[in-house]
């Protein structure tokens, strides 16, 4: 089969070879899904460059969709032919969905509702699932103001959705260029964080209360903003992410004396009951139509390198995909 991988971390263009693979087969419980659309992700290309490979060879990309082939011993037969979008394709494993083919856990392969894209479908498992369960996390949005940092981000904006969709008034932080997305996925207003105060304008634009509750992408630059007051008393902070994966410090007192709450979670490590209802909640919206997608580029599988250096350079508004299928 057809596939990418690299053997040593580095750059994209100096690592990453396209060549064929032996076509895996499904063991007892997995499924065989032959990948039309592969999502690249952030942590996708932060692996490549820099995370301790997981085998000789590793094919990269956790976001996949495609239609099963075979099912390995215990899977019903009926699930063959089935439309499906993947979640952790390559986490804690060798083998992703930058491939023709992947192997891998019958749950890992959700049902993708009819009339939905493969390119949709491979921006589910990773921005849509961090997205949903963000917002599944708060304790309530209807009429509440809920602040979202990179409100034009894949996750950002799936967030900004969800969050509107159930009543949240969204402020969102983005930059000029890429303010228009943010304000398509619901945003009520903007926070240019370039080249305004970022904790300024929400005091601002919420009579000097703070927000109800923030969806962060990046909490070393959060952090230090809970102690001016962006964050309403008993204000509930989920975080999924940060650019500083080291020592970040948080203004005990202002937690304290706000009664604040600090959620993180990571999306890979999920329990068993929220992945379930973030993906229950995910394809009620996708089968509604309710969600709206933007896929910013597509390559084909010879061109993997130009679309890691794509999702790198984080100028592209939209998620980066790989047709697999031509």
């Amino acid at each position: 089969m057809k596939a990418a991988w690299y053997e040593r971390n580095g750059a994209a263009r100096d690592v990453l070879i396209i060549g064929e693979l032996p076509k895996p087969q499904p063991g007892p419980g997995e499924v065989l899904v032959r990948v039309h659309v592969s999502g690249i992700n952030p942590s996708d290309v932060k692996g490549r460059r820099g995370r301790p490979l997981p085998g000789p060879k590793v094919v990269p990309h956790s976001d996949g969709a495609g239609i099963i082939e075979e099912v390995g011993v215990g899977v019903l037969e009926s699930r063959i032919g089935e439309r499906v979008w993947l979640w952790n394709g390559q986490w804690k494993r060798a083998f992703g969905t930058a491939a023709e083919y992947i192997a891998l856990p019958a749950r890992q392969a959700v049902s993708l509702p009819e009339g939905v894209d493969f390119a949709v479908g491979a921006c589910l498992g990773i921005p849509g699932l961090t997205a949903m369960h963000a917002v599944n996390l708060l304790d309530r949005t209807r009429d509440k103001t809920v602040l979202v940092t990179g409100a034009a981000s894949a996750v950002g904006n799936y967030a900004t959705q969800i969050a509107t969709a159930r009543g949240a008034r969204v402020i969102g932080t983005a930059s000029a260029e890429k303010a228009g997305h943010a304000r398509s996925a619901g945003a009520a207003e903007i926070i240019d964080y370039k080249n305004e105060d970022v904790a300024a304008r929400v005091l601002e634009m919420t009579d000097g209360n703070g927000a109800d509750a923030l969806v962060d992408m990046d909490f070393s630059t959060t952090a230090r903003l809970l102690s001016v007051g962006i964050l309403a008393p008993y204000g509930k902070h989920v975080c999924y992410g940060s650019n500083v994966s080291g020592e970040n410090a948080v203004p005990f007192s202002d937690l304290l004396f706000r009664s604040l709450t600090l959620q993180f979670f990571l999306v890979y490590e999920l329990r068993e009951d929220e992945r379930a209802a973030a993906i229950a909640d995910l394809n009620t919206m996708l089968e509604s139509g309710g969600l709206a997608h933007l896929i910013g580029a597509r390559f084909p599988l010879v061109e993997i390198a130009a679309a890691h250096e794509t999702v790198e350079a984080g100028h592209l508004v939209g998620n980066v995909v790989l047709d697999l299928i031509n």
